[in-house]
Parts: structure tokens; sequence; C-alpha cells
């Protein structure tokens, strides 16, 4: 057997939660986990410089692109992805259905068997959840409904960059398909990873999907939300992705619903002195393998952080990403020591984390004084990995702090609430008093005519 490569060296950085210096460390921690649209890598400014004849920001980028496939359609896609992605998208832009049959056929029945299963269990959490219309009647003669009605069509983003990912497409298209949306359009980079991995299109196909369009980055939201020739335009947008992409959607907001606009993929972990720091290193490590992924320790038990720093290094080593895995420990993770279990929930709530796994030994009680994450994990035998591939609430959260005020994408964000409000004669005679003096003192005396008229 051959000899384990030498532990990376790793330079995690260590938090007093209690020094006055904390607020500034936070900062700069939620600033690392927001998208940002004015940080370029020399790559993506090369590839900038070369595309575009000049050193345009990420968000500057977007805009070019968004514009021109609002404005040119099918043909600035195409451009685009050649310039970008080096893809040559000839002829239609959606993968013929017998690319989509043939990577089914050749698919690992132990696949297809797997796909079965989670997606039955990400169906039934769904369907358990969703909103149901209302019919509420306060008084005699009035009758209010709050209805929900599936969207009509959804896009669905998959990223496709450095690796394939089929849970995303069973994480995005099963609640959809929970809530009831009819028409379901998935894109992916033309990438070995994306769009023309074999493992991707036979999920895709057995889930029901046939729409599976080669194209990533800005230009496909784009093509999603203002529809170009052969991809007609979705009234939502769902699914992670690059930097692009994020600002992509957050461009396109307005023509279109989006989930979210996502940062790095994030963890806070807390742990006590009855957690195995194995686990603790384990689970670290399975966020900073997305590189970027930041990964938070936070704990009152010094000696906890010295056996989980140990075993970080221990089973870097072994990993197949441990390079990039630990780039990013040393860029985005840390070691958060608080006083107590109570300060350890008040920092959580500050950093407002987009998976948060509590590995004490009465988690549920913690759970309960912590309001903001996207998703919780309890106790040692719910990693978070359990989350990404199999409970059944979808693993597309919020990040960058958002968990304060954004939810997590669920088959309740496929539908659509309107109320349907009908009063009686007698209802609205009960209740045009009040609407003609609120009329009349915002000066709006045609909406008091429109009530009075009726009861003349």
């Amino acid at each position: 057997m051959p000899a384990a490569s030498p532990s990376p060296a790793l330079n995690i950085r260590r938090i007093d939660a209690s020094s006055v210096s904390f607020a500034d460390e936070l900062s700069q921690l939620r600033r690392q986990l927001s998208p940002s649209g004015n940080v370029v890598s020399p790559k993506g400014r090369e590839l900038t410089q070369r595309v575009f004849g000049q050193p345009l920001l990420p968000s500057q980028v977007v805009e070019r692109i968004c514009t021109a496939v609002r404005q040119e359609g099918e043909a600035a896609v195409r451009h685009y992805s050649q310039q970008l992605d080096g893809a040559d998208l000839s002829g239609e832009l959606r993968l013929p259905l017998p690319r989509l049959e043939e990577a089914h056929a050749a698919a690992e029945p132990a696949l297809l068997e797997c796909v079965q299963r989670i997606r039955d269990h990400i169906f039934e959490f769904q369907r358990s959840i969703l909103h149901s219309s209302v019919t509420c009647r306060p008084r005699s003669g009035v009758q209010l409904d709050q209805r929900y009605v599936p969207l009509k069509r959804v896009g669905v983003c998959v990223p496709g960059g450095a690796a394939a990912y089929p849970s995303t497409v069973l994480m995005t298209v099963v609640p959809a398909q929970a809530a009831g949306v009819d028409q379901i359009a998935i894109v992916a980079p033309p990438t070995k990873f994306g769009a023309y991995n074999p493992d991707v299109l036979a999920t895709c196909y057995e889930l029901g999907i046939r729409e599976v369009y080669p194209m990533g980055g800005a230009q496909a939201v784009a093509a999603m939300a203002y529809g170009v020739e052969g991809l007609p335009a979705v009234d939502k947008i769902v699914g992670p992705g690059n930097l692009f992409v994020a600002l992509a959607k957050k461009y396109v907001y307005g023509d279109v619903d989006i989930d979210s606009i996502a940062g790095p993929s994030e963890v806070v972990v807390i742990a006590d002195e009855s957690t195995d720091a194995n686990f603790t290193a384990a689970d670290m490590l399975a966020q900073a393998e997305h590189s970027p992924g930041a990964s938070l320790l936070i704990t009152w038990d010094e000696r906890l952080i010295d056996r989980a720093e140990e075993a970080l290094a221990r089973q870097l080593a072994q990993l197949s990403r441990s390079a990039l895995t630990q780039e990013s420990l040393n860029a985005f993770g840390a070691f958060i020591r608080v006083r107590d279990a109570d300060h350890a929930c008040e920092v959580t709530d500050l950093i407002a984390p987009e998976h948060l796994h509590i590995a004490c030994a009465e988690p549920r009680l913690l759970s309960e004084k912590i309001r903001n994450a996207g998703a919780t994990f309890l106790g040692p035998y719910s990693p978070v990995a359990l989350g990404d591939y199999a409970a059944g609430p979808s693993h597309v959260l919020p990040t960058g702090g958002t968990a304060r005020w954004a939810a997590g994408l669920s088959a309740n964000s496929f539908l659509r609430s309107g109320s349907v409000i009908e009063f009686s004669r007698q209802a609205l005679a009960d209740v045009a008093r009040d609407i003609s003096m609120l009329a009349t003192k915002e000066g709006l005396t045609a909406h008091r005519q429109s009530v009075t008229i009726r009861l003349e």
C-alpha cells in the first residue's frame, strides 16, 4: 500500500468571539461569503480582455451579455458560448431527444434506482409542505380566497464546470414537479460535466425532463429570461452557478423571478466536548471541497479546536481534491471560540449560515435558540451531505448571510399566490363608510365614487 502524501499545510484563522475586533472579523467573513461583482481572477481577467477588448468587472461582463441576448437573441447566445466556453452550438440549441434516451439506456441500473429512491424522498417531503388554497368567510356576504397556482414554465441552472451534479437536477426539478409545474427547461454548460455528462442526462430523462440546453453562464440565464429562438422564456430561474450566473440572475430579476443570488457554499458547525473531532473535520472538509466553500467551527471547548485541526490535516491528505480543499480552508475557514452555548447561538445568528450542523450533546435545544440558518442538521448522524443528496429538503439554500430573511428552494417556491374577493351588496354597504373615509383623506374621489355609485 503506497504511503500517504504529506499533510498539506493548514493555516486556518482562529477568532475569539469575545474580542473587541470580532465585529470587524465577522464583517470580513461576510464579505468573503457574499457574491461580489468586483472580484475577478487573473484567468477571468485575461478572458475578459480577449473577448471584450478591455478588463471589465464581472458585473459589467454580465450586463454586456444580457443586453446582447435581449437585443440579438439566439445569435448572441451562440456568439458568447463560442467566445467564453469554446462551444460550437450549431444546429438547434436544444439537445436532441435521442441524446437523452441514449444516456438513459446506457446508465447503470443502480444509478437509476438511486435516482428514483431519492426522487421519492424529495417528492414526499415537498408535497407534505405544499401550500393549499384557503377560503375565508368572515361575515355574511363575504368570501375571500387565497389561491396557489403553479408556475407554467421554469428554468433550472445546473453547474458543470469542475464536476457533474445529478443531485442538483434532483433538488431543483423534483420540488417543481411536486408543485405541479408543467414545463421545466434545464441549462448546463457545454462540458463533459454539464450538458454532455451522461449521468446528468440520464437523471434528467429518468425524471421526465426532455428540455436540456448545452449553454452556461450569463448567456444561458439571459436566454431563459428573455426567450430566444428555440428556447421560450421562463417564468422563474432557479439553481446554483458561478459568479457570472449569480450576477446574471440578479440582472434579469424583474423580467423573471429567481430563487436567490448565491455565493460560495458554507457551513457552521457548533460543537462541544461531546463532539467527535473526526466527524467535525469531515464536515468542514466536505464543505471546503466545493472550493470555494466556507467551513466555520464554533465552540467553547479550546481543546476541541486543537483536535479538529489535527483531524483536518490527517484527513485532508487522503482527499482527491486536497489542494483545492486546503485553499478553501485557509481562505474561508475559521475556528471561532465563544464563551458558552448561548454565545454560540448569538454568533451563529449573526453569521446566518447556509448550512448549520449542531453537533452537541443536546442539539435540538440549541436549534430552538437559533433563528437564522438555511438548513439545520442535528446530531452526529445528520451530516450536511445528507441534505445535499437524499433527505428531502432542497439543497438550494440562501448563502452569504441572506438566511436572515431568505428561505431555501422548495415546492412552494414554484407557486404563485393570488387573492379572490367577492362581496354582496349588503357586505359592500357595511364597509362603504370606511372606504369613503380613507379615499377622501387620500384625495382619490374616483375610488370613493366607484363604491358609492353601487349603493345609490
